[in-house]
């Protein structure tokens, strides 16, 4: 279950037709990997990130939304040698949110 992100936002950002359904399984199964990811990364909860700004900041979401669109643009490895695919802009963007 997406947490943060909706599947109308991930259709939105990947420009994907809303009502275009075809899709809906496998871009809810990239959005609720990313967030798991990106909670992972940053070392904290659902609850513990709210709780502690009072909703899951903007940065945090483009920063899933960036994974969102990495697994849908590159769904498969292409070389063993290129693995980090991820923007740099990700660590930008939810690093100042990590627990330590």
């Amino acid at each position: 279950m997406l947490k943060w992100l909706s599947l109308d936002l991930i259709k939105a950002h990947l420009r994907i037709d809303p009502i275009n359904g075809c899709e809906d399984a496998l871009l809810t199964l990239y959005g609720e990997a990313a967030e798991s990811t990106v909670l992972n990364h940053l070392n904290r909860t659902f609850e513990d990130l709210v709780e502690t700004y009072g909703e899951v900041p903007t940065p945090v979401i483009q920063g899933s939304l960036l994974m969102v669109d990495t697994s849908y643009q590159h769904r498969s490895p292409v070389s063993p040698t290129n693995m980090s695919i991820v923007p740099y802009t990700f660590d930008i963007l939810v690093k100042p949110y990590m627990k330590l």
